[in-house]
């Protein structure tokens, strides 16, 4: 009988044998199921670093590395920054790392998550606020119209893209990665709030849909001039808007 781990790729047996672990067969057994090799490794990389990752989060993907670099590349010493929605705490932490003078503030509406990005913030030396809550509910009342920088990589699958997505996909937290029937619900609900809490000037990056961009933009064209910008495969994948 042909074993589990003869049948993962190359790739992936070699990364699995680098964990040091006698139940190879059991690891390959579940990534065989569906579960991301990160999960089985419980660790992701991002930028420069590496963070813990499990169930309780997605997988930190390289279009989000673009979110960050475009984000960090178009600001000059914020002195607040706010990632809406943290997951694994990712963005957070890379902007902390970058802007280290700045105060960081990360919200998600889910506490596992939270507990696990403050893990990774505690691990990798970086001070970041975390509160839990819904979007803009989440933050404290003293940071409307004071943050310089807003960041987010909100859910923007729409209901009925569920199925066609990998099955190792569709073992990440679907709140994390579905927005609604239209996929730009959440999307339309930060362009909705942002305004209050953004200072002029201010710059927010979202992460959005490759096709979503002629959706998105007019709903945030009420803060100030909107840009869409692409990932390293040319798909538009970011938005990012400054505040007037």
């Amino acid at each position: 009988m042909t074993s589990a781990f003869s049948r993962l790729p190359p790739h992936e047996q070699r990364r699995l044998r680098h964990l040091g672990r006698a139940d190879l067969e059991e690891l390959a057994a579940r990534r065989l199921a569906g579960e991301p090799l990160q999960y089985l490794e419980g660790s992701a990389p991002f930028t420069d670093f590496d963070v813990a990752v499990d169930a309780r989060v997605l997988v930190p993907r390289p279009e989000t590395e673009g979110l960050f670099e475009l984000a960090a590349g178009t600001v000059d010493d914020p002195a607040v920054i706010v990632d809406l929605g943290t997951g694994s705490g990712v963005l957070a932490i890379a902007l902390a790392r970058r802007f280290p003078r700045a105060a960081v503030h990360a919200t998600d509406i889910a506490k596992d998550a939270l507990e696990l990005a403050d893990a990774n913030a505690g691990s990798l030396g970086v001070e970041i606020r975390f509160h839990r809550g819904d979007l803009f509910a989440a933050l404290p009342d003293s940071l409307a119209g004071q943050i310089d920088l807003m960041v987010s990589n909100p859910p923007y699958v729409a209901e009925s893209e569920w199925e066609s997505l990998p099955a190792d996909v569709r073992r990440e937290p679907s709140t994390a990665l579905v927005a609604g029937p239209r996929g730009t619900e959440v999307l339309a609900r930060i362009a909705a709030g942002a305004g209050d809490w953004l200072r002029r000037g201010a710059v927010l990056v979202c992460e959005i849909g490759e096709e979503q961009a002629s959706q998105v933009v007019p709903m945030f064209g009420r803060l100030g001039p909107v840009e869409i910008h692409r990932d390293l495969a040319g798909r538009d994948r970011y938005l990012l808007v400054r505040r007037t």
